[in-house]
């Protein structure tokens, strides 16, 4: 039988997450925290909510997991991202000691790949999970916003 938990179906719900951000005028970024084929942590930006610029999903999600496991480390965890970290996402992410890292679309002009931010030694990156879903939310996302101003 074929596992049904797997990497698209993750990146689904971070997708899911990143429609919630989209709804309430966030920049549609979506992210789930998943060890061993379940959800510990959903998020999705909030920073014009919380009036603060750190409050990424990746930012959000790793704090929410952390939380359930009652510790700081992330070992064995997998994020899901709808979009890919920026430098400080990733240098939390670093600390996080997370293991995997799965994103959507790539950021050319602020991810840590071009800005060539370090992630922790351990830690497996792979992008273009559902990248078109992802990309094409984001630039309806700015469409929207353009119009309005």
């Amino acid at each position: 039988m074929e596992n049904p938990f797997d990497d698209t179906y993750f990146m689904k719900k971070a997708l899911q997450e990143a429609e919630a951000a989209f709804d309430k005028g966030e920049v549609p970024v979506g992210a789930v925290i998943v060890v061993e084929n379940r959800i510990i942590a959903r998020a999705h930006n909030l920073t014009e909510t919380l009036n603060d610029v750190t409050a990424h999903a990746e930012m959000q999600a790793i704090t929410a997991a952390s939380n359930f496991l009652g510790g700081k480390y992330l070992v064995n965890c997998t994020l899901y991202v709808t979009l890919e970290p920026c430098q400080m996402c990733a240098g939390a992410l670093y600390w996080s000691q997370i293991s995997n890292i799965v994103y959507a679309a790539r950021d050319e002009e602020r991810g840590c790949i071009n800005m060539k931010t370090k992630l922790h030694p351990k830690t497996k990156m792979v992008g273009g999970m559902l990248s078109d879903e992802a990309s094409n939310l984001m630039k309806r996302f700015f469409v929207e916003k353009r119009n309005l101003n």
